[in-house]
């Protein structure tokens, strides 16, 4: 026999050093449960100075199963443990593997089964009926067959660990995408691309901003600038890319935005990807270093799919914005004709905005009725000049004519299948009716006539009241006051005028801001 096969038992006084690193993780945690002395011992020297994948070895002791529950309860991330079979009872060993895997939920440490009784624990059923990973007699533990065994179950332990940080960080961009691109800003959107790239780094949130700083930007010949960014980009954003450049302090990444591509530093990464508006996407991240050709081809390609998510959420809001904008400026087309200016729209629209949140409506609802109250009189386009801009009393002729608008704004819009448009129908057709049931063009009653109308009929009187028009002067705001004391539960919803009164000085606030 080899004499690197015999466990020598030499003197038990002779110290056993431990390695000088303080860190829990820069070593292997191997516990070794035994009542007999002599065991622990034998196994601290034969693995004495061992180093396995790159790390020494940690031996933990304990002589009993309970002892060993205990332990491993502790922060200790043990990777392997040796349990003797017979201890406190004939089958404690038995049972402490049971309790690792079905009580203590470790599925990742590897257990070997180390017995001097094998007639206690036959090898076969302990195999079939435990969650073991090896079967040991103490004869047959050599020096040697000690060190492959526990070099075998490492590198298991080693893959495993793997395999489950790797799903972790799946799980992380499945659910970081689900919050990600159910924003309807490119900004809150390039923030979260951090949280995914860390899931596929394998770097804690909680040392994201600390250890790593990240930067996105569009980048076109006349327009740059910085949309999101941690660390110390995190003053760079909504400035000039330049910025972010010159805390670079080399040219790399000015490079990059003009070639396009992508580029890996020593501890960083830049992606540029062309989009299909004006310019490209860039994203950079620095602070990560020993990246393996997996974490680099992971990147590059979650790289490309962020570049195309970052061109499609840019769309997306191009177009929501150009909706917007055509709204705009085809409601404030129709409020020039009667001698209005473009702030009537923007002010019942922010108004509108205002009360729908006081009142509790979701940020959904809140936000289709911003983008849809500006169109709430383009009926009007149907009213002849020298009615909408009559300086005196209508006739009851003029009056009947002037009050088909609503109706004719409702059906203009009410074949649309935009939420915007669709809601826009409803405030047109509504915004005239009154609680009481005395309004126009339907007659509707109470609750009967829908929130986005009740909404925009307040608004839309409140700002004509305070706003000089053609026919009248602009009212006090305590005339004001007291015409919605009056006009309570007869034209106006009453829970609505009162949160006018609450909230008062906020919606005066939005008057001064947009004043004819």
């Amino acid at each position: 026999m080899n004499n690197d096969d015999i466990l020598v038992f030499i003197d038990d006084t002779e110290e056993v050093r431990e390695p000088s690193s303080n860190s829990i993780d820069d070593f292997w945690h191997v516990l070794v449960v035994d009542d007999e002395v002599e065991v622990h011992s034998v196994t601290r020297l034969a693995l004495k100075n061992v180093e396995i994948l790159g790390k020494k070895l940690k031996i933990h002791s304990a002589d009993s199963a309970k002892q060993a529950k205990e332990i491993l309860q502790t922060n200790i991330p043990f990777a392997m443990a040796i349990i003797d079979v017979v201890m406190e009872s004939d089958k404690a060993g038995l049972d402490l593997v049971s309790w690792i895997r079905e009580v203590n939920k470790n599925a990742h440490i590897r257990l070997v089964l180390r017995t001097g009784q094998p007639g206690q624990a036959p090898e076969k059923q302990v195999i079939a009926d435990y969650d073991i990973n090896d079967y040991k007699e103490k004869t047959e533990l050599t020096s040697t067959k000690l060190y492959t065994m526990t070099y075998a179950c490492l590198r298991a332990y080693r893959d495993i660990k793997a395999l489950y940080e790797n799903k972790k960080g799946l799980e992380t961009v499945i659910k970081s995408s689900n919050k990600i691109f159910a924003h309807q800003s490119i900004n809150e959107f390039t923030q979260g691309v951090l949280q995914q790239l860390c899931a596929l780094l394998h770097i804690k949130t909680s040392a994201v901003f600390s250890k790593v700083n990240f930067v996105a930007a569009s980048h076109s010949e006349n327009r740059s600038k910085v949309i999101a960014a941690t660390g110390r980009f995190s003053t760079c954003i909504n400035h000039h890319l330049d910025d972010v450049i010159h805390k670079l302090g080399d040219k790399t990444l000015k490079e990059v935005c003009n070639k396009g591509g992508h580029y890996f530093g020593v501890d960083f990464f830049i992606g540029v990807y062309e989009s299909h508006l004006d310019g490209n996407n860039l994203f950079y991240i620095e602070g990560v270093e020993n990246l393996n050709d997996l974490d680099r081809q992971l990147i590059e390609i979650f790289g490309t799919n962020i570049g195309v998510a970052f061109d499609n959420q840019a769309m997306s809001e191009e177009m929501e914005i150009t909706q917007r904008e055509l709204i705009y400026r085809m409601s404030e087309a129709v409020e020039s004709r009667s001698k209005e200016t473009g702030n009537h729209v923007k002010r019942v629209a922010l108004t509108c905005q205002y009360l729908a949140r006081a009142i509790g409506m979701n940020d959904k609802e809140v936000g289709i009725l911003y983008k849809a109250a500006p169109l709430h009189d383009i009926g009007k386009i149907a009213i002849p000049d020298h009615i909408l801009n009559k300086p005196g009393k209508l006739t009851d002729e003029e009056w009947q004519k002037m009050k088909t608008h609503a109706q004719i704004g409702c059906d203009i819009l009410a074949s649309s299948e935009l939420a915007v448009l669709s809601a826009g129908a409803i405030v047109a057709g509504e915004h005239h009716e009154n609680w009481d049931g005395s309004g126009y063009p339907k007659g509707l009653k109470g609750e009967e006539i829908h929130i986005y109308g009740r909404i925009a009929a307040i608004a839309d009187v409140f700002d004509a009241l305070v706003n000089k028009r053609c026919y009248k002067p602009a009212w006090s705001i305590e005339d004001v006051v007291d015409f919605f004391k009056q006009m309570a539960s007869v034209k106006f919803d009453p829970i609505l005028v009162e949160l006018v009164f609450e909230h008062l000085d906020d919606l005066v606030a939005i008057q001064d801001k947009y004043i004819d």
